[in-house]
């Protein structure tokens, strides 16, 4: 291991299976752009979701081309929209509970979950662990990382309220997936970096994803 490896902390994005495939694209993308490194885990779920989204397959044998290609997509499904370093990426596949992020020795800055299913919150807030994706995300709890969830279900539930209520008191942020439209949103990108910004803010991660409430009326129709 060289010295850059052994300074290596990550923030780790997990991906399930809820509807929402742009929204973790642009959180990734805003991550890498920032000059953060990622470890990455995509459940199996998820990988249903992001062909059925999107038209890839993603792979754990062609793991970064199928990344790459997936970042590149806007968030209305044109290919070849952003440019995507994914040098800075690390993949570890949703079954291998012996892979870093397993451990709380492995250092990282913190994860990040989005979309996060109903059933991904469940499992987190039970302790469940039946994944990496679940896995990573008590240890992030135990070792007081910081730990976004970015739920994406509605209506919500009286049992999931419960979860996200007993993850909030565990010292997790919930970060529902609701777009706000006085930042001028003009497209569905704008939409999708709104939520993906607001992931980023309760991680403490700098970006530029949206326009940011000034305390001016109107601010967000000046452009048009």
């Amino acid at each position: 291991m060289n010295a850059g490896e052994s300074q290596r902390a990550p923030w780790i994005v997990g991906v399930s299976g809820a509807s929402g495939t742009p929204y973790a694209a642009a959180v990734l993308r805003g991550l890498l752009d920032a000059g953060e490194a990622v470890d990455l885990v995509v459940s199996r779920a998820s990988r249903l979701t992001l062909l059925d989204e999107t038209g890839i397959s993603f792979r754990d044998a062609h793991w970064r081309e199928d990344l790459g290609e997936w970042l590149a997509r806007g968030a209305d499904g044109k290919p070849g929209t952003f440019e995507a370093d994914v040098s800075g990426v690390r993949y570890w596949g949703a079954g291998d509970l012996a892979a870093g992020p397993s451990s709380g020795s492995y250092p990282a800055r913190g994860m990040l979950i989005v979309p996060a299913s109903t059933a991904c919150v469940a499992g987190v807030a039970l302790g469940l662990s039946k994944d990496l994706l679940q896995r990573a995300a008590s240890v992030t709890l135990k070792e007081r990382r910081p730990l976004v969830v970015a739920v994406r279900e509605t209506p919500l539930n009286g049992q999931t309220l419960r979860h996200l209520v007993a993850l909030d008191d565990a010292g997790a942020s919930v970060v529902p997936a609701s777009p706000a439209f006085y930042a001028g949103a003009t497209h569905i990108q704008d939409l999708v970096d709104f939520v993906a910004g607001r992931v980023l803010d309760a991680a403490g991660v700098g970006h530029g994803l949206y326009r940011r409430w000034k305390g001016e009326l109107g601010g967000g129709t000046a452009g048009r």
